[in-house]
């Protein structure tokens, strides 16, 4: 069993990105320190903090490693000013290898970055809606799961599309991750599907707290992203949920304590069996 941190506040940002890095920065500074005003110790903002551009010939030229990107440095910045932990739920960055990676960042009230963790799985789809995504032709996928050590405990990072691998959530899990965060930028079409049924099933499978900070509206690039950040208890109950698709901030009391009583409970993490699959055996 895991040490149990106290029970402390934790603030979701959602923002409507636009597609230049000061105006990203102009907008998600407020809302952090309202967060932090509101008493939040652990604010996350969602995937795409500091820019949203999903036209590939636009955006690849104004992409920046992490050290020079001014969204990036700002929100060290702040992050120090305000004594907070803020996970930067993904930033669009260029890689050392000169490719492109959606990263999230985990930075400590020092304004020290404490983890890095890259996106493992591309948005590829074509939706019955017509609209088509292919983060693989932009993206680098990262090829491991991360969990950053907290005063809060073991904190696991995923991002967006990530959330329908169920493998991930139990590997963070396992590990000890009693709060895992899940910035987004979900679509509008499956965000009304599916946004709050997957999360809350995530929280539940693994009994853990969810961090789901979302972008909303309709943005400069021209796409359309569901909003309705959602804070999830070990439970599946949602704690804390934006009505709709604006900028703002949730926040919520999160105790360590009720992901221990969640497992006890329902020790899925613990009865889980390895086995032989389909037709793996001779004759099958």
């Amino acid at each position: 069993m895991t040490a149990l941190a106290a029970p402390y506040r934790a603030g979701l940002v959602q923002l409507r990105t636009p597609a230049s890095h000061a105006a990203a920065l102009a907008q998600a500074e407020p809302l952090i320190r309202q967060a932090a005003a509101e008493g939040a110790q652990l604010i996350v903002t969602p995937e795409g903090t500091n820019i949203l551009q999903r036209k590939r010939e636009a955006l690849l030229p104004q992409l920046r490693s992490v050290e020079d990107d001014p969204v990036v440095q700002g929100l060290c910045g702040l992050a120090a000013d305000l004594k907070v932990w803020l996970a930067i739920g993904s930033v669009l960055v260029r890689r050392d290898d000169g490719q492109a990676a959606n990263r999230q960042l985990l930075v400590g009230p020092d304004g020290a970055i404490v983890a890095g963790y890259d996106k493992l799985h591309m948005f590829d789809v074509d939706l019955p809606t017509g609209e088509t995504a292919r983060e693989s032709e932009v993206y680098t996928p990262g090829t491991e799961a991360v969990a950053a050590a907290t005063p809060f405990g073991q904190l696991g990072l995923t991002i967006c599309y990530d959330m329908r691998f169920p493998a991930l959530y139990r590997a963070l899990a396992l590990h000890g991750a009693q709060v895992i965060t899940v910035p987004a930028a979900f679509t509008r079409p499956t965000g009304e599907a599916h946004w709050e049924i997957l999360l809350r099933a995530r929280a539940i499978e693994t009994g853990s707290f969810i961090l789901a900070p979302a972008q909303g509206g309709f943005h400069e690039d021209g796409r359309g992203t569901w909003g309705h950040s959602l804070i999830i208890g070990p439970w599946g109950e949602v704690l804390a949920q934006m009505d709709g698709d604006e900028p703002g901030v949730i926040t919520a009391m999160i105790d360590p304590a009720q992901a221990d009583r969640a497992r006890t409970a329902i020790p899925a993490l613990k009865n889980a069996r390895s086995f032989t699959g389909p037709g793996s055996r001779p004759g099958g």
